[in-house]
C-alpha cells in the first residue's frame, strides 16, 4: 500500500490532518477543517512505482564510470511501517557484479 502520493497529499490538506488516520484500507479524513488547498500548489515528489524507481538508481549508480564493475550494488525498498528492507529483485540482477 502506497502510504503517501501527490493525490493523498492534496486531499488530507484540503480538508484537515485533524482527524486524519490510516488503517489497512488507507487514509481516512474526519474532515474537520479548517484546511487548505495551498497543497495544491506543491510538488511533493513522491514516488508512484518504487521498484522502477530503485532499478533506475541501481542502474545509474551501477553504470557510473566510477564504480568499478566487480563492485555488487543492491536495491531495497524500506518498509516504514514494520522497518523492514524489502529487496527489488530486478535491482539485484541489474547490480550484480561482473
Amino acid at each position: 500500500m502506497e502510504l503517501f502520493n501527490d493525490e493523498i497529499m492534496r486531499d488530507l490538506l484540503a480538508s484537515s490532518l485533524k482527524t486524519a488516520s490510516i488503517d489497512e484500507n488507507g487514509w481516512h479524513d474526519g474532515c474537520e477543517g479548517p484546511g487548505s488547498t495551498e497543497a495544491n500548489y506543491i510538488d511533493w515528489l513522491t514516488i508512484k512505482e518504487q521498484e522502477s524507481s530503485v532499478l533506475e538508481d541501481v542502474l545509474r549508480i551501477k553504470n557510473h564510470p566510477l564504480v568499478p564493475s566487480d563492485i555488487p550494488v543492491y536495491g531495497y525498498i524500506y518498509e516504514c511501517a514494520s522497518g523492514r528492507l524489502i529487496e527489488v529483485p530486478a535491482a539485484t540482477l541489474a547490480g550484480k557484479a561482473s
